[in-house]
């Protein structure tokens, strides 16, 4: 019955007559084998007997529909996951949350190698961008702040603190001299700090001679600079350390100068040009400070002559760094003043971003990126 069904099957497929002839009333499963002897079946025009039925069924034109009929069992198989520490993965940068397929050592190797070279390479570029980067038109501005200052007539010129010594004197006095005269001009017009450099130089400038002075006295010869009590106790202490533990020199490195009472990052890069002939770094006071902030020379605006130093030497030549002090230094008193500048002398007006403001003329504006930039250019 079972390859009967087949038969039927295959046939309806095909389109074809399919007929039964005999006794096919199975009424026992005793008789049925009997039975089925004398059933016959009829596919289009021939008669089949059970026994032919069974050969017919191994041709191929009915074994391919009831293959085709028939289900396929498919097993897949799951390869099994290697478990992966949660812990782990997250220190490697990889989350099991978002990266559910099974990965390895080495892709995890691979993953954090790639990473790290990238983080490595925009790194690099975005430090090569910053280095790159330096002011729009800074050699003409530049130029131009030298012709200005061509006559070489500041007070800074004639009064600075290279001018308060005795170059005459001995190398380490001379130093010394330097040390002090930059100490006296924070807060001060180099007017006054000469005046007050020419009285102690007349007392005795020396190490050993201003040990022996009393405070009373000192203050006196340096009066009126600015914040005198304070500095006769700066001076005071810097010739004990000089005397204990430079033999009355004054120190060789930046970092030691720095440790000095009352000395700046400004001073001790100034006394290390000007007293050793080292070059270590731009000195930037008040009106270095102004102007650049004022050329727009600093990149963005920066709060203190600290960070104006670190942004001038990120794009400045290193070999126009000592002359960056005494060039701006007399610019700044003679032309870019502090209140009511001089923009209408100067060269760099229409460069300038300061300069193009028509409200720069206001002693209350610092800065040129704060600055409105509407109205008319002065």
């Amino acid at each position: 019955t079972r390859m009967m069904a087949r038969v039927l099957r295959s046939s309806l497929t095909k389109s074809q007559p399919v007929g039964l002839t005999g006794n096919s009333n199975c009424t026992s499963h005793e008789n049925t084998k009997s039975q089925v002897q004398d059933i016959s079946l009829c596919v289009g025009n021939t008669m089949l007997t059970p026994n032919k039925l069974s050969k017919h069924l191994q041709s191929s034109s009915y074994i391919a529909p009831a293959k085709k009929l028939a289900r396929r069992c498919v097993q897949i198989k799951y390869e099994e996951e290697p478990k992966i520490d949660r812990l782990s993965s997250n220190q490697n940068g990889i989350h099991s949350d978002t990266h559910p397929q099974a990965i390895n050592r080495n892709s995890n190797d691979e993953y954090n190698h790639c990473a790290g070279t990238k983080k490595l390479k925009m790194e690099d570029e975005e430090k090569a961008l910053q280095s790159r980067w330096e002011p729009p038109h800074w050699q003409e501005v530049l130029k131009n702040i030298r012709q200005m200052r061509a006559a070489r007539d500041a007070p800074v010129d004639s009064m600075g603190a290279q001018k308060c010594t005795d170059v005459d004197a001995q190398p380490e006095i001379y130093r010394f001299q330097v040390l002090v005269s930059l100490m006296l001009s924070s807060q001060t017009k180099d007017q006054v700090t000469h005046a007050a450099m020419a009285k102690l130089r007349a007392h005795g400038l020396t190490v050993d001679n201003i040990l022996a002075t009393d405070p009373d006295t000192l203050g006196q010869l340096i009066h009126p600079v600015g914040f005198w009590k304070k500095k006769v106790v700066y001076i005071k202490k810097t010739c004990e350390i000089l005397r204990k533990y430079y033999g009355g020199d004054i120190p060789p490195t930046l970092k030691d100068m720095c440790k000095l009472p009352g000395v700046g990052p400004k001073m001790a890069h100034l006394c290390m040009d000007i007293g050793w002939g080292k070059l270590t770094g731009i000195g930037v006071d008040t009106h270095v400070h102004r102007i650049s902030n004022r050329l727009g020379w600093t990149g963005r605006d920066t709060k203190t002559p600290e960070e104006t130093r670190i942004a001038l030497e990120s794009w400045m030549p290193e070999e126009i760094w000592s002359d960056t002090n005494l060039l701006m230094v007399g610019f700044g008193q003679q032309i870019c003043l502090p209140v009511g500048p001089k923009c209408s002398q100067c060269l760099n007006a229409t460069l300038c971003p300061f300069g193009i403001n028509p409200l720069s003329k206001s002693p209350k504006i610092n800065s040129p990126l704060k600055l409105p930039v509407t109205g008319k250019a002065c």
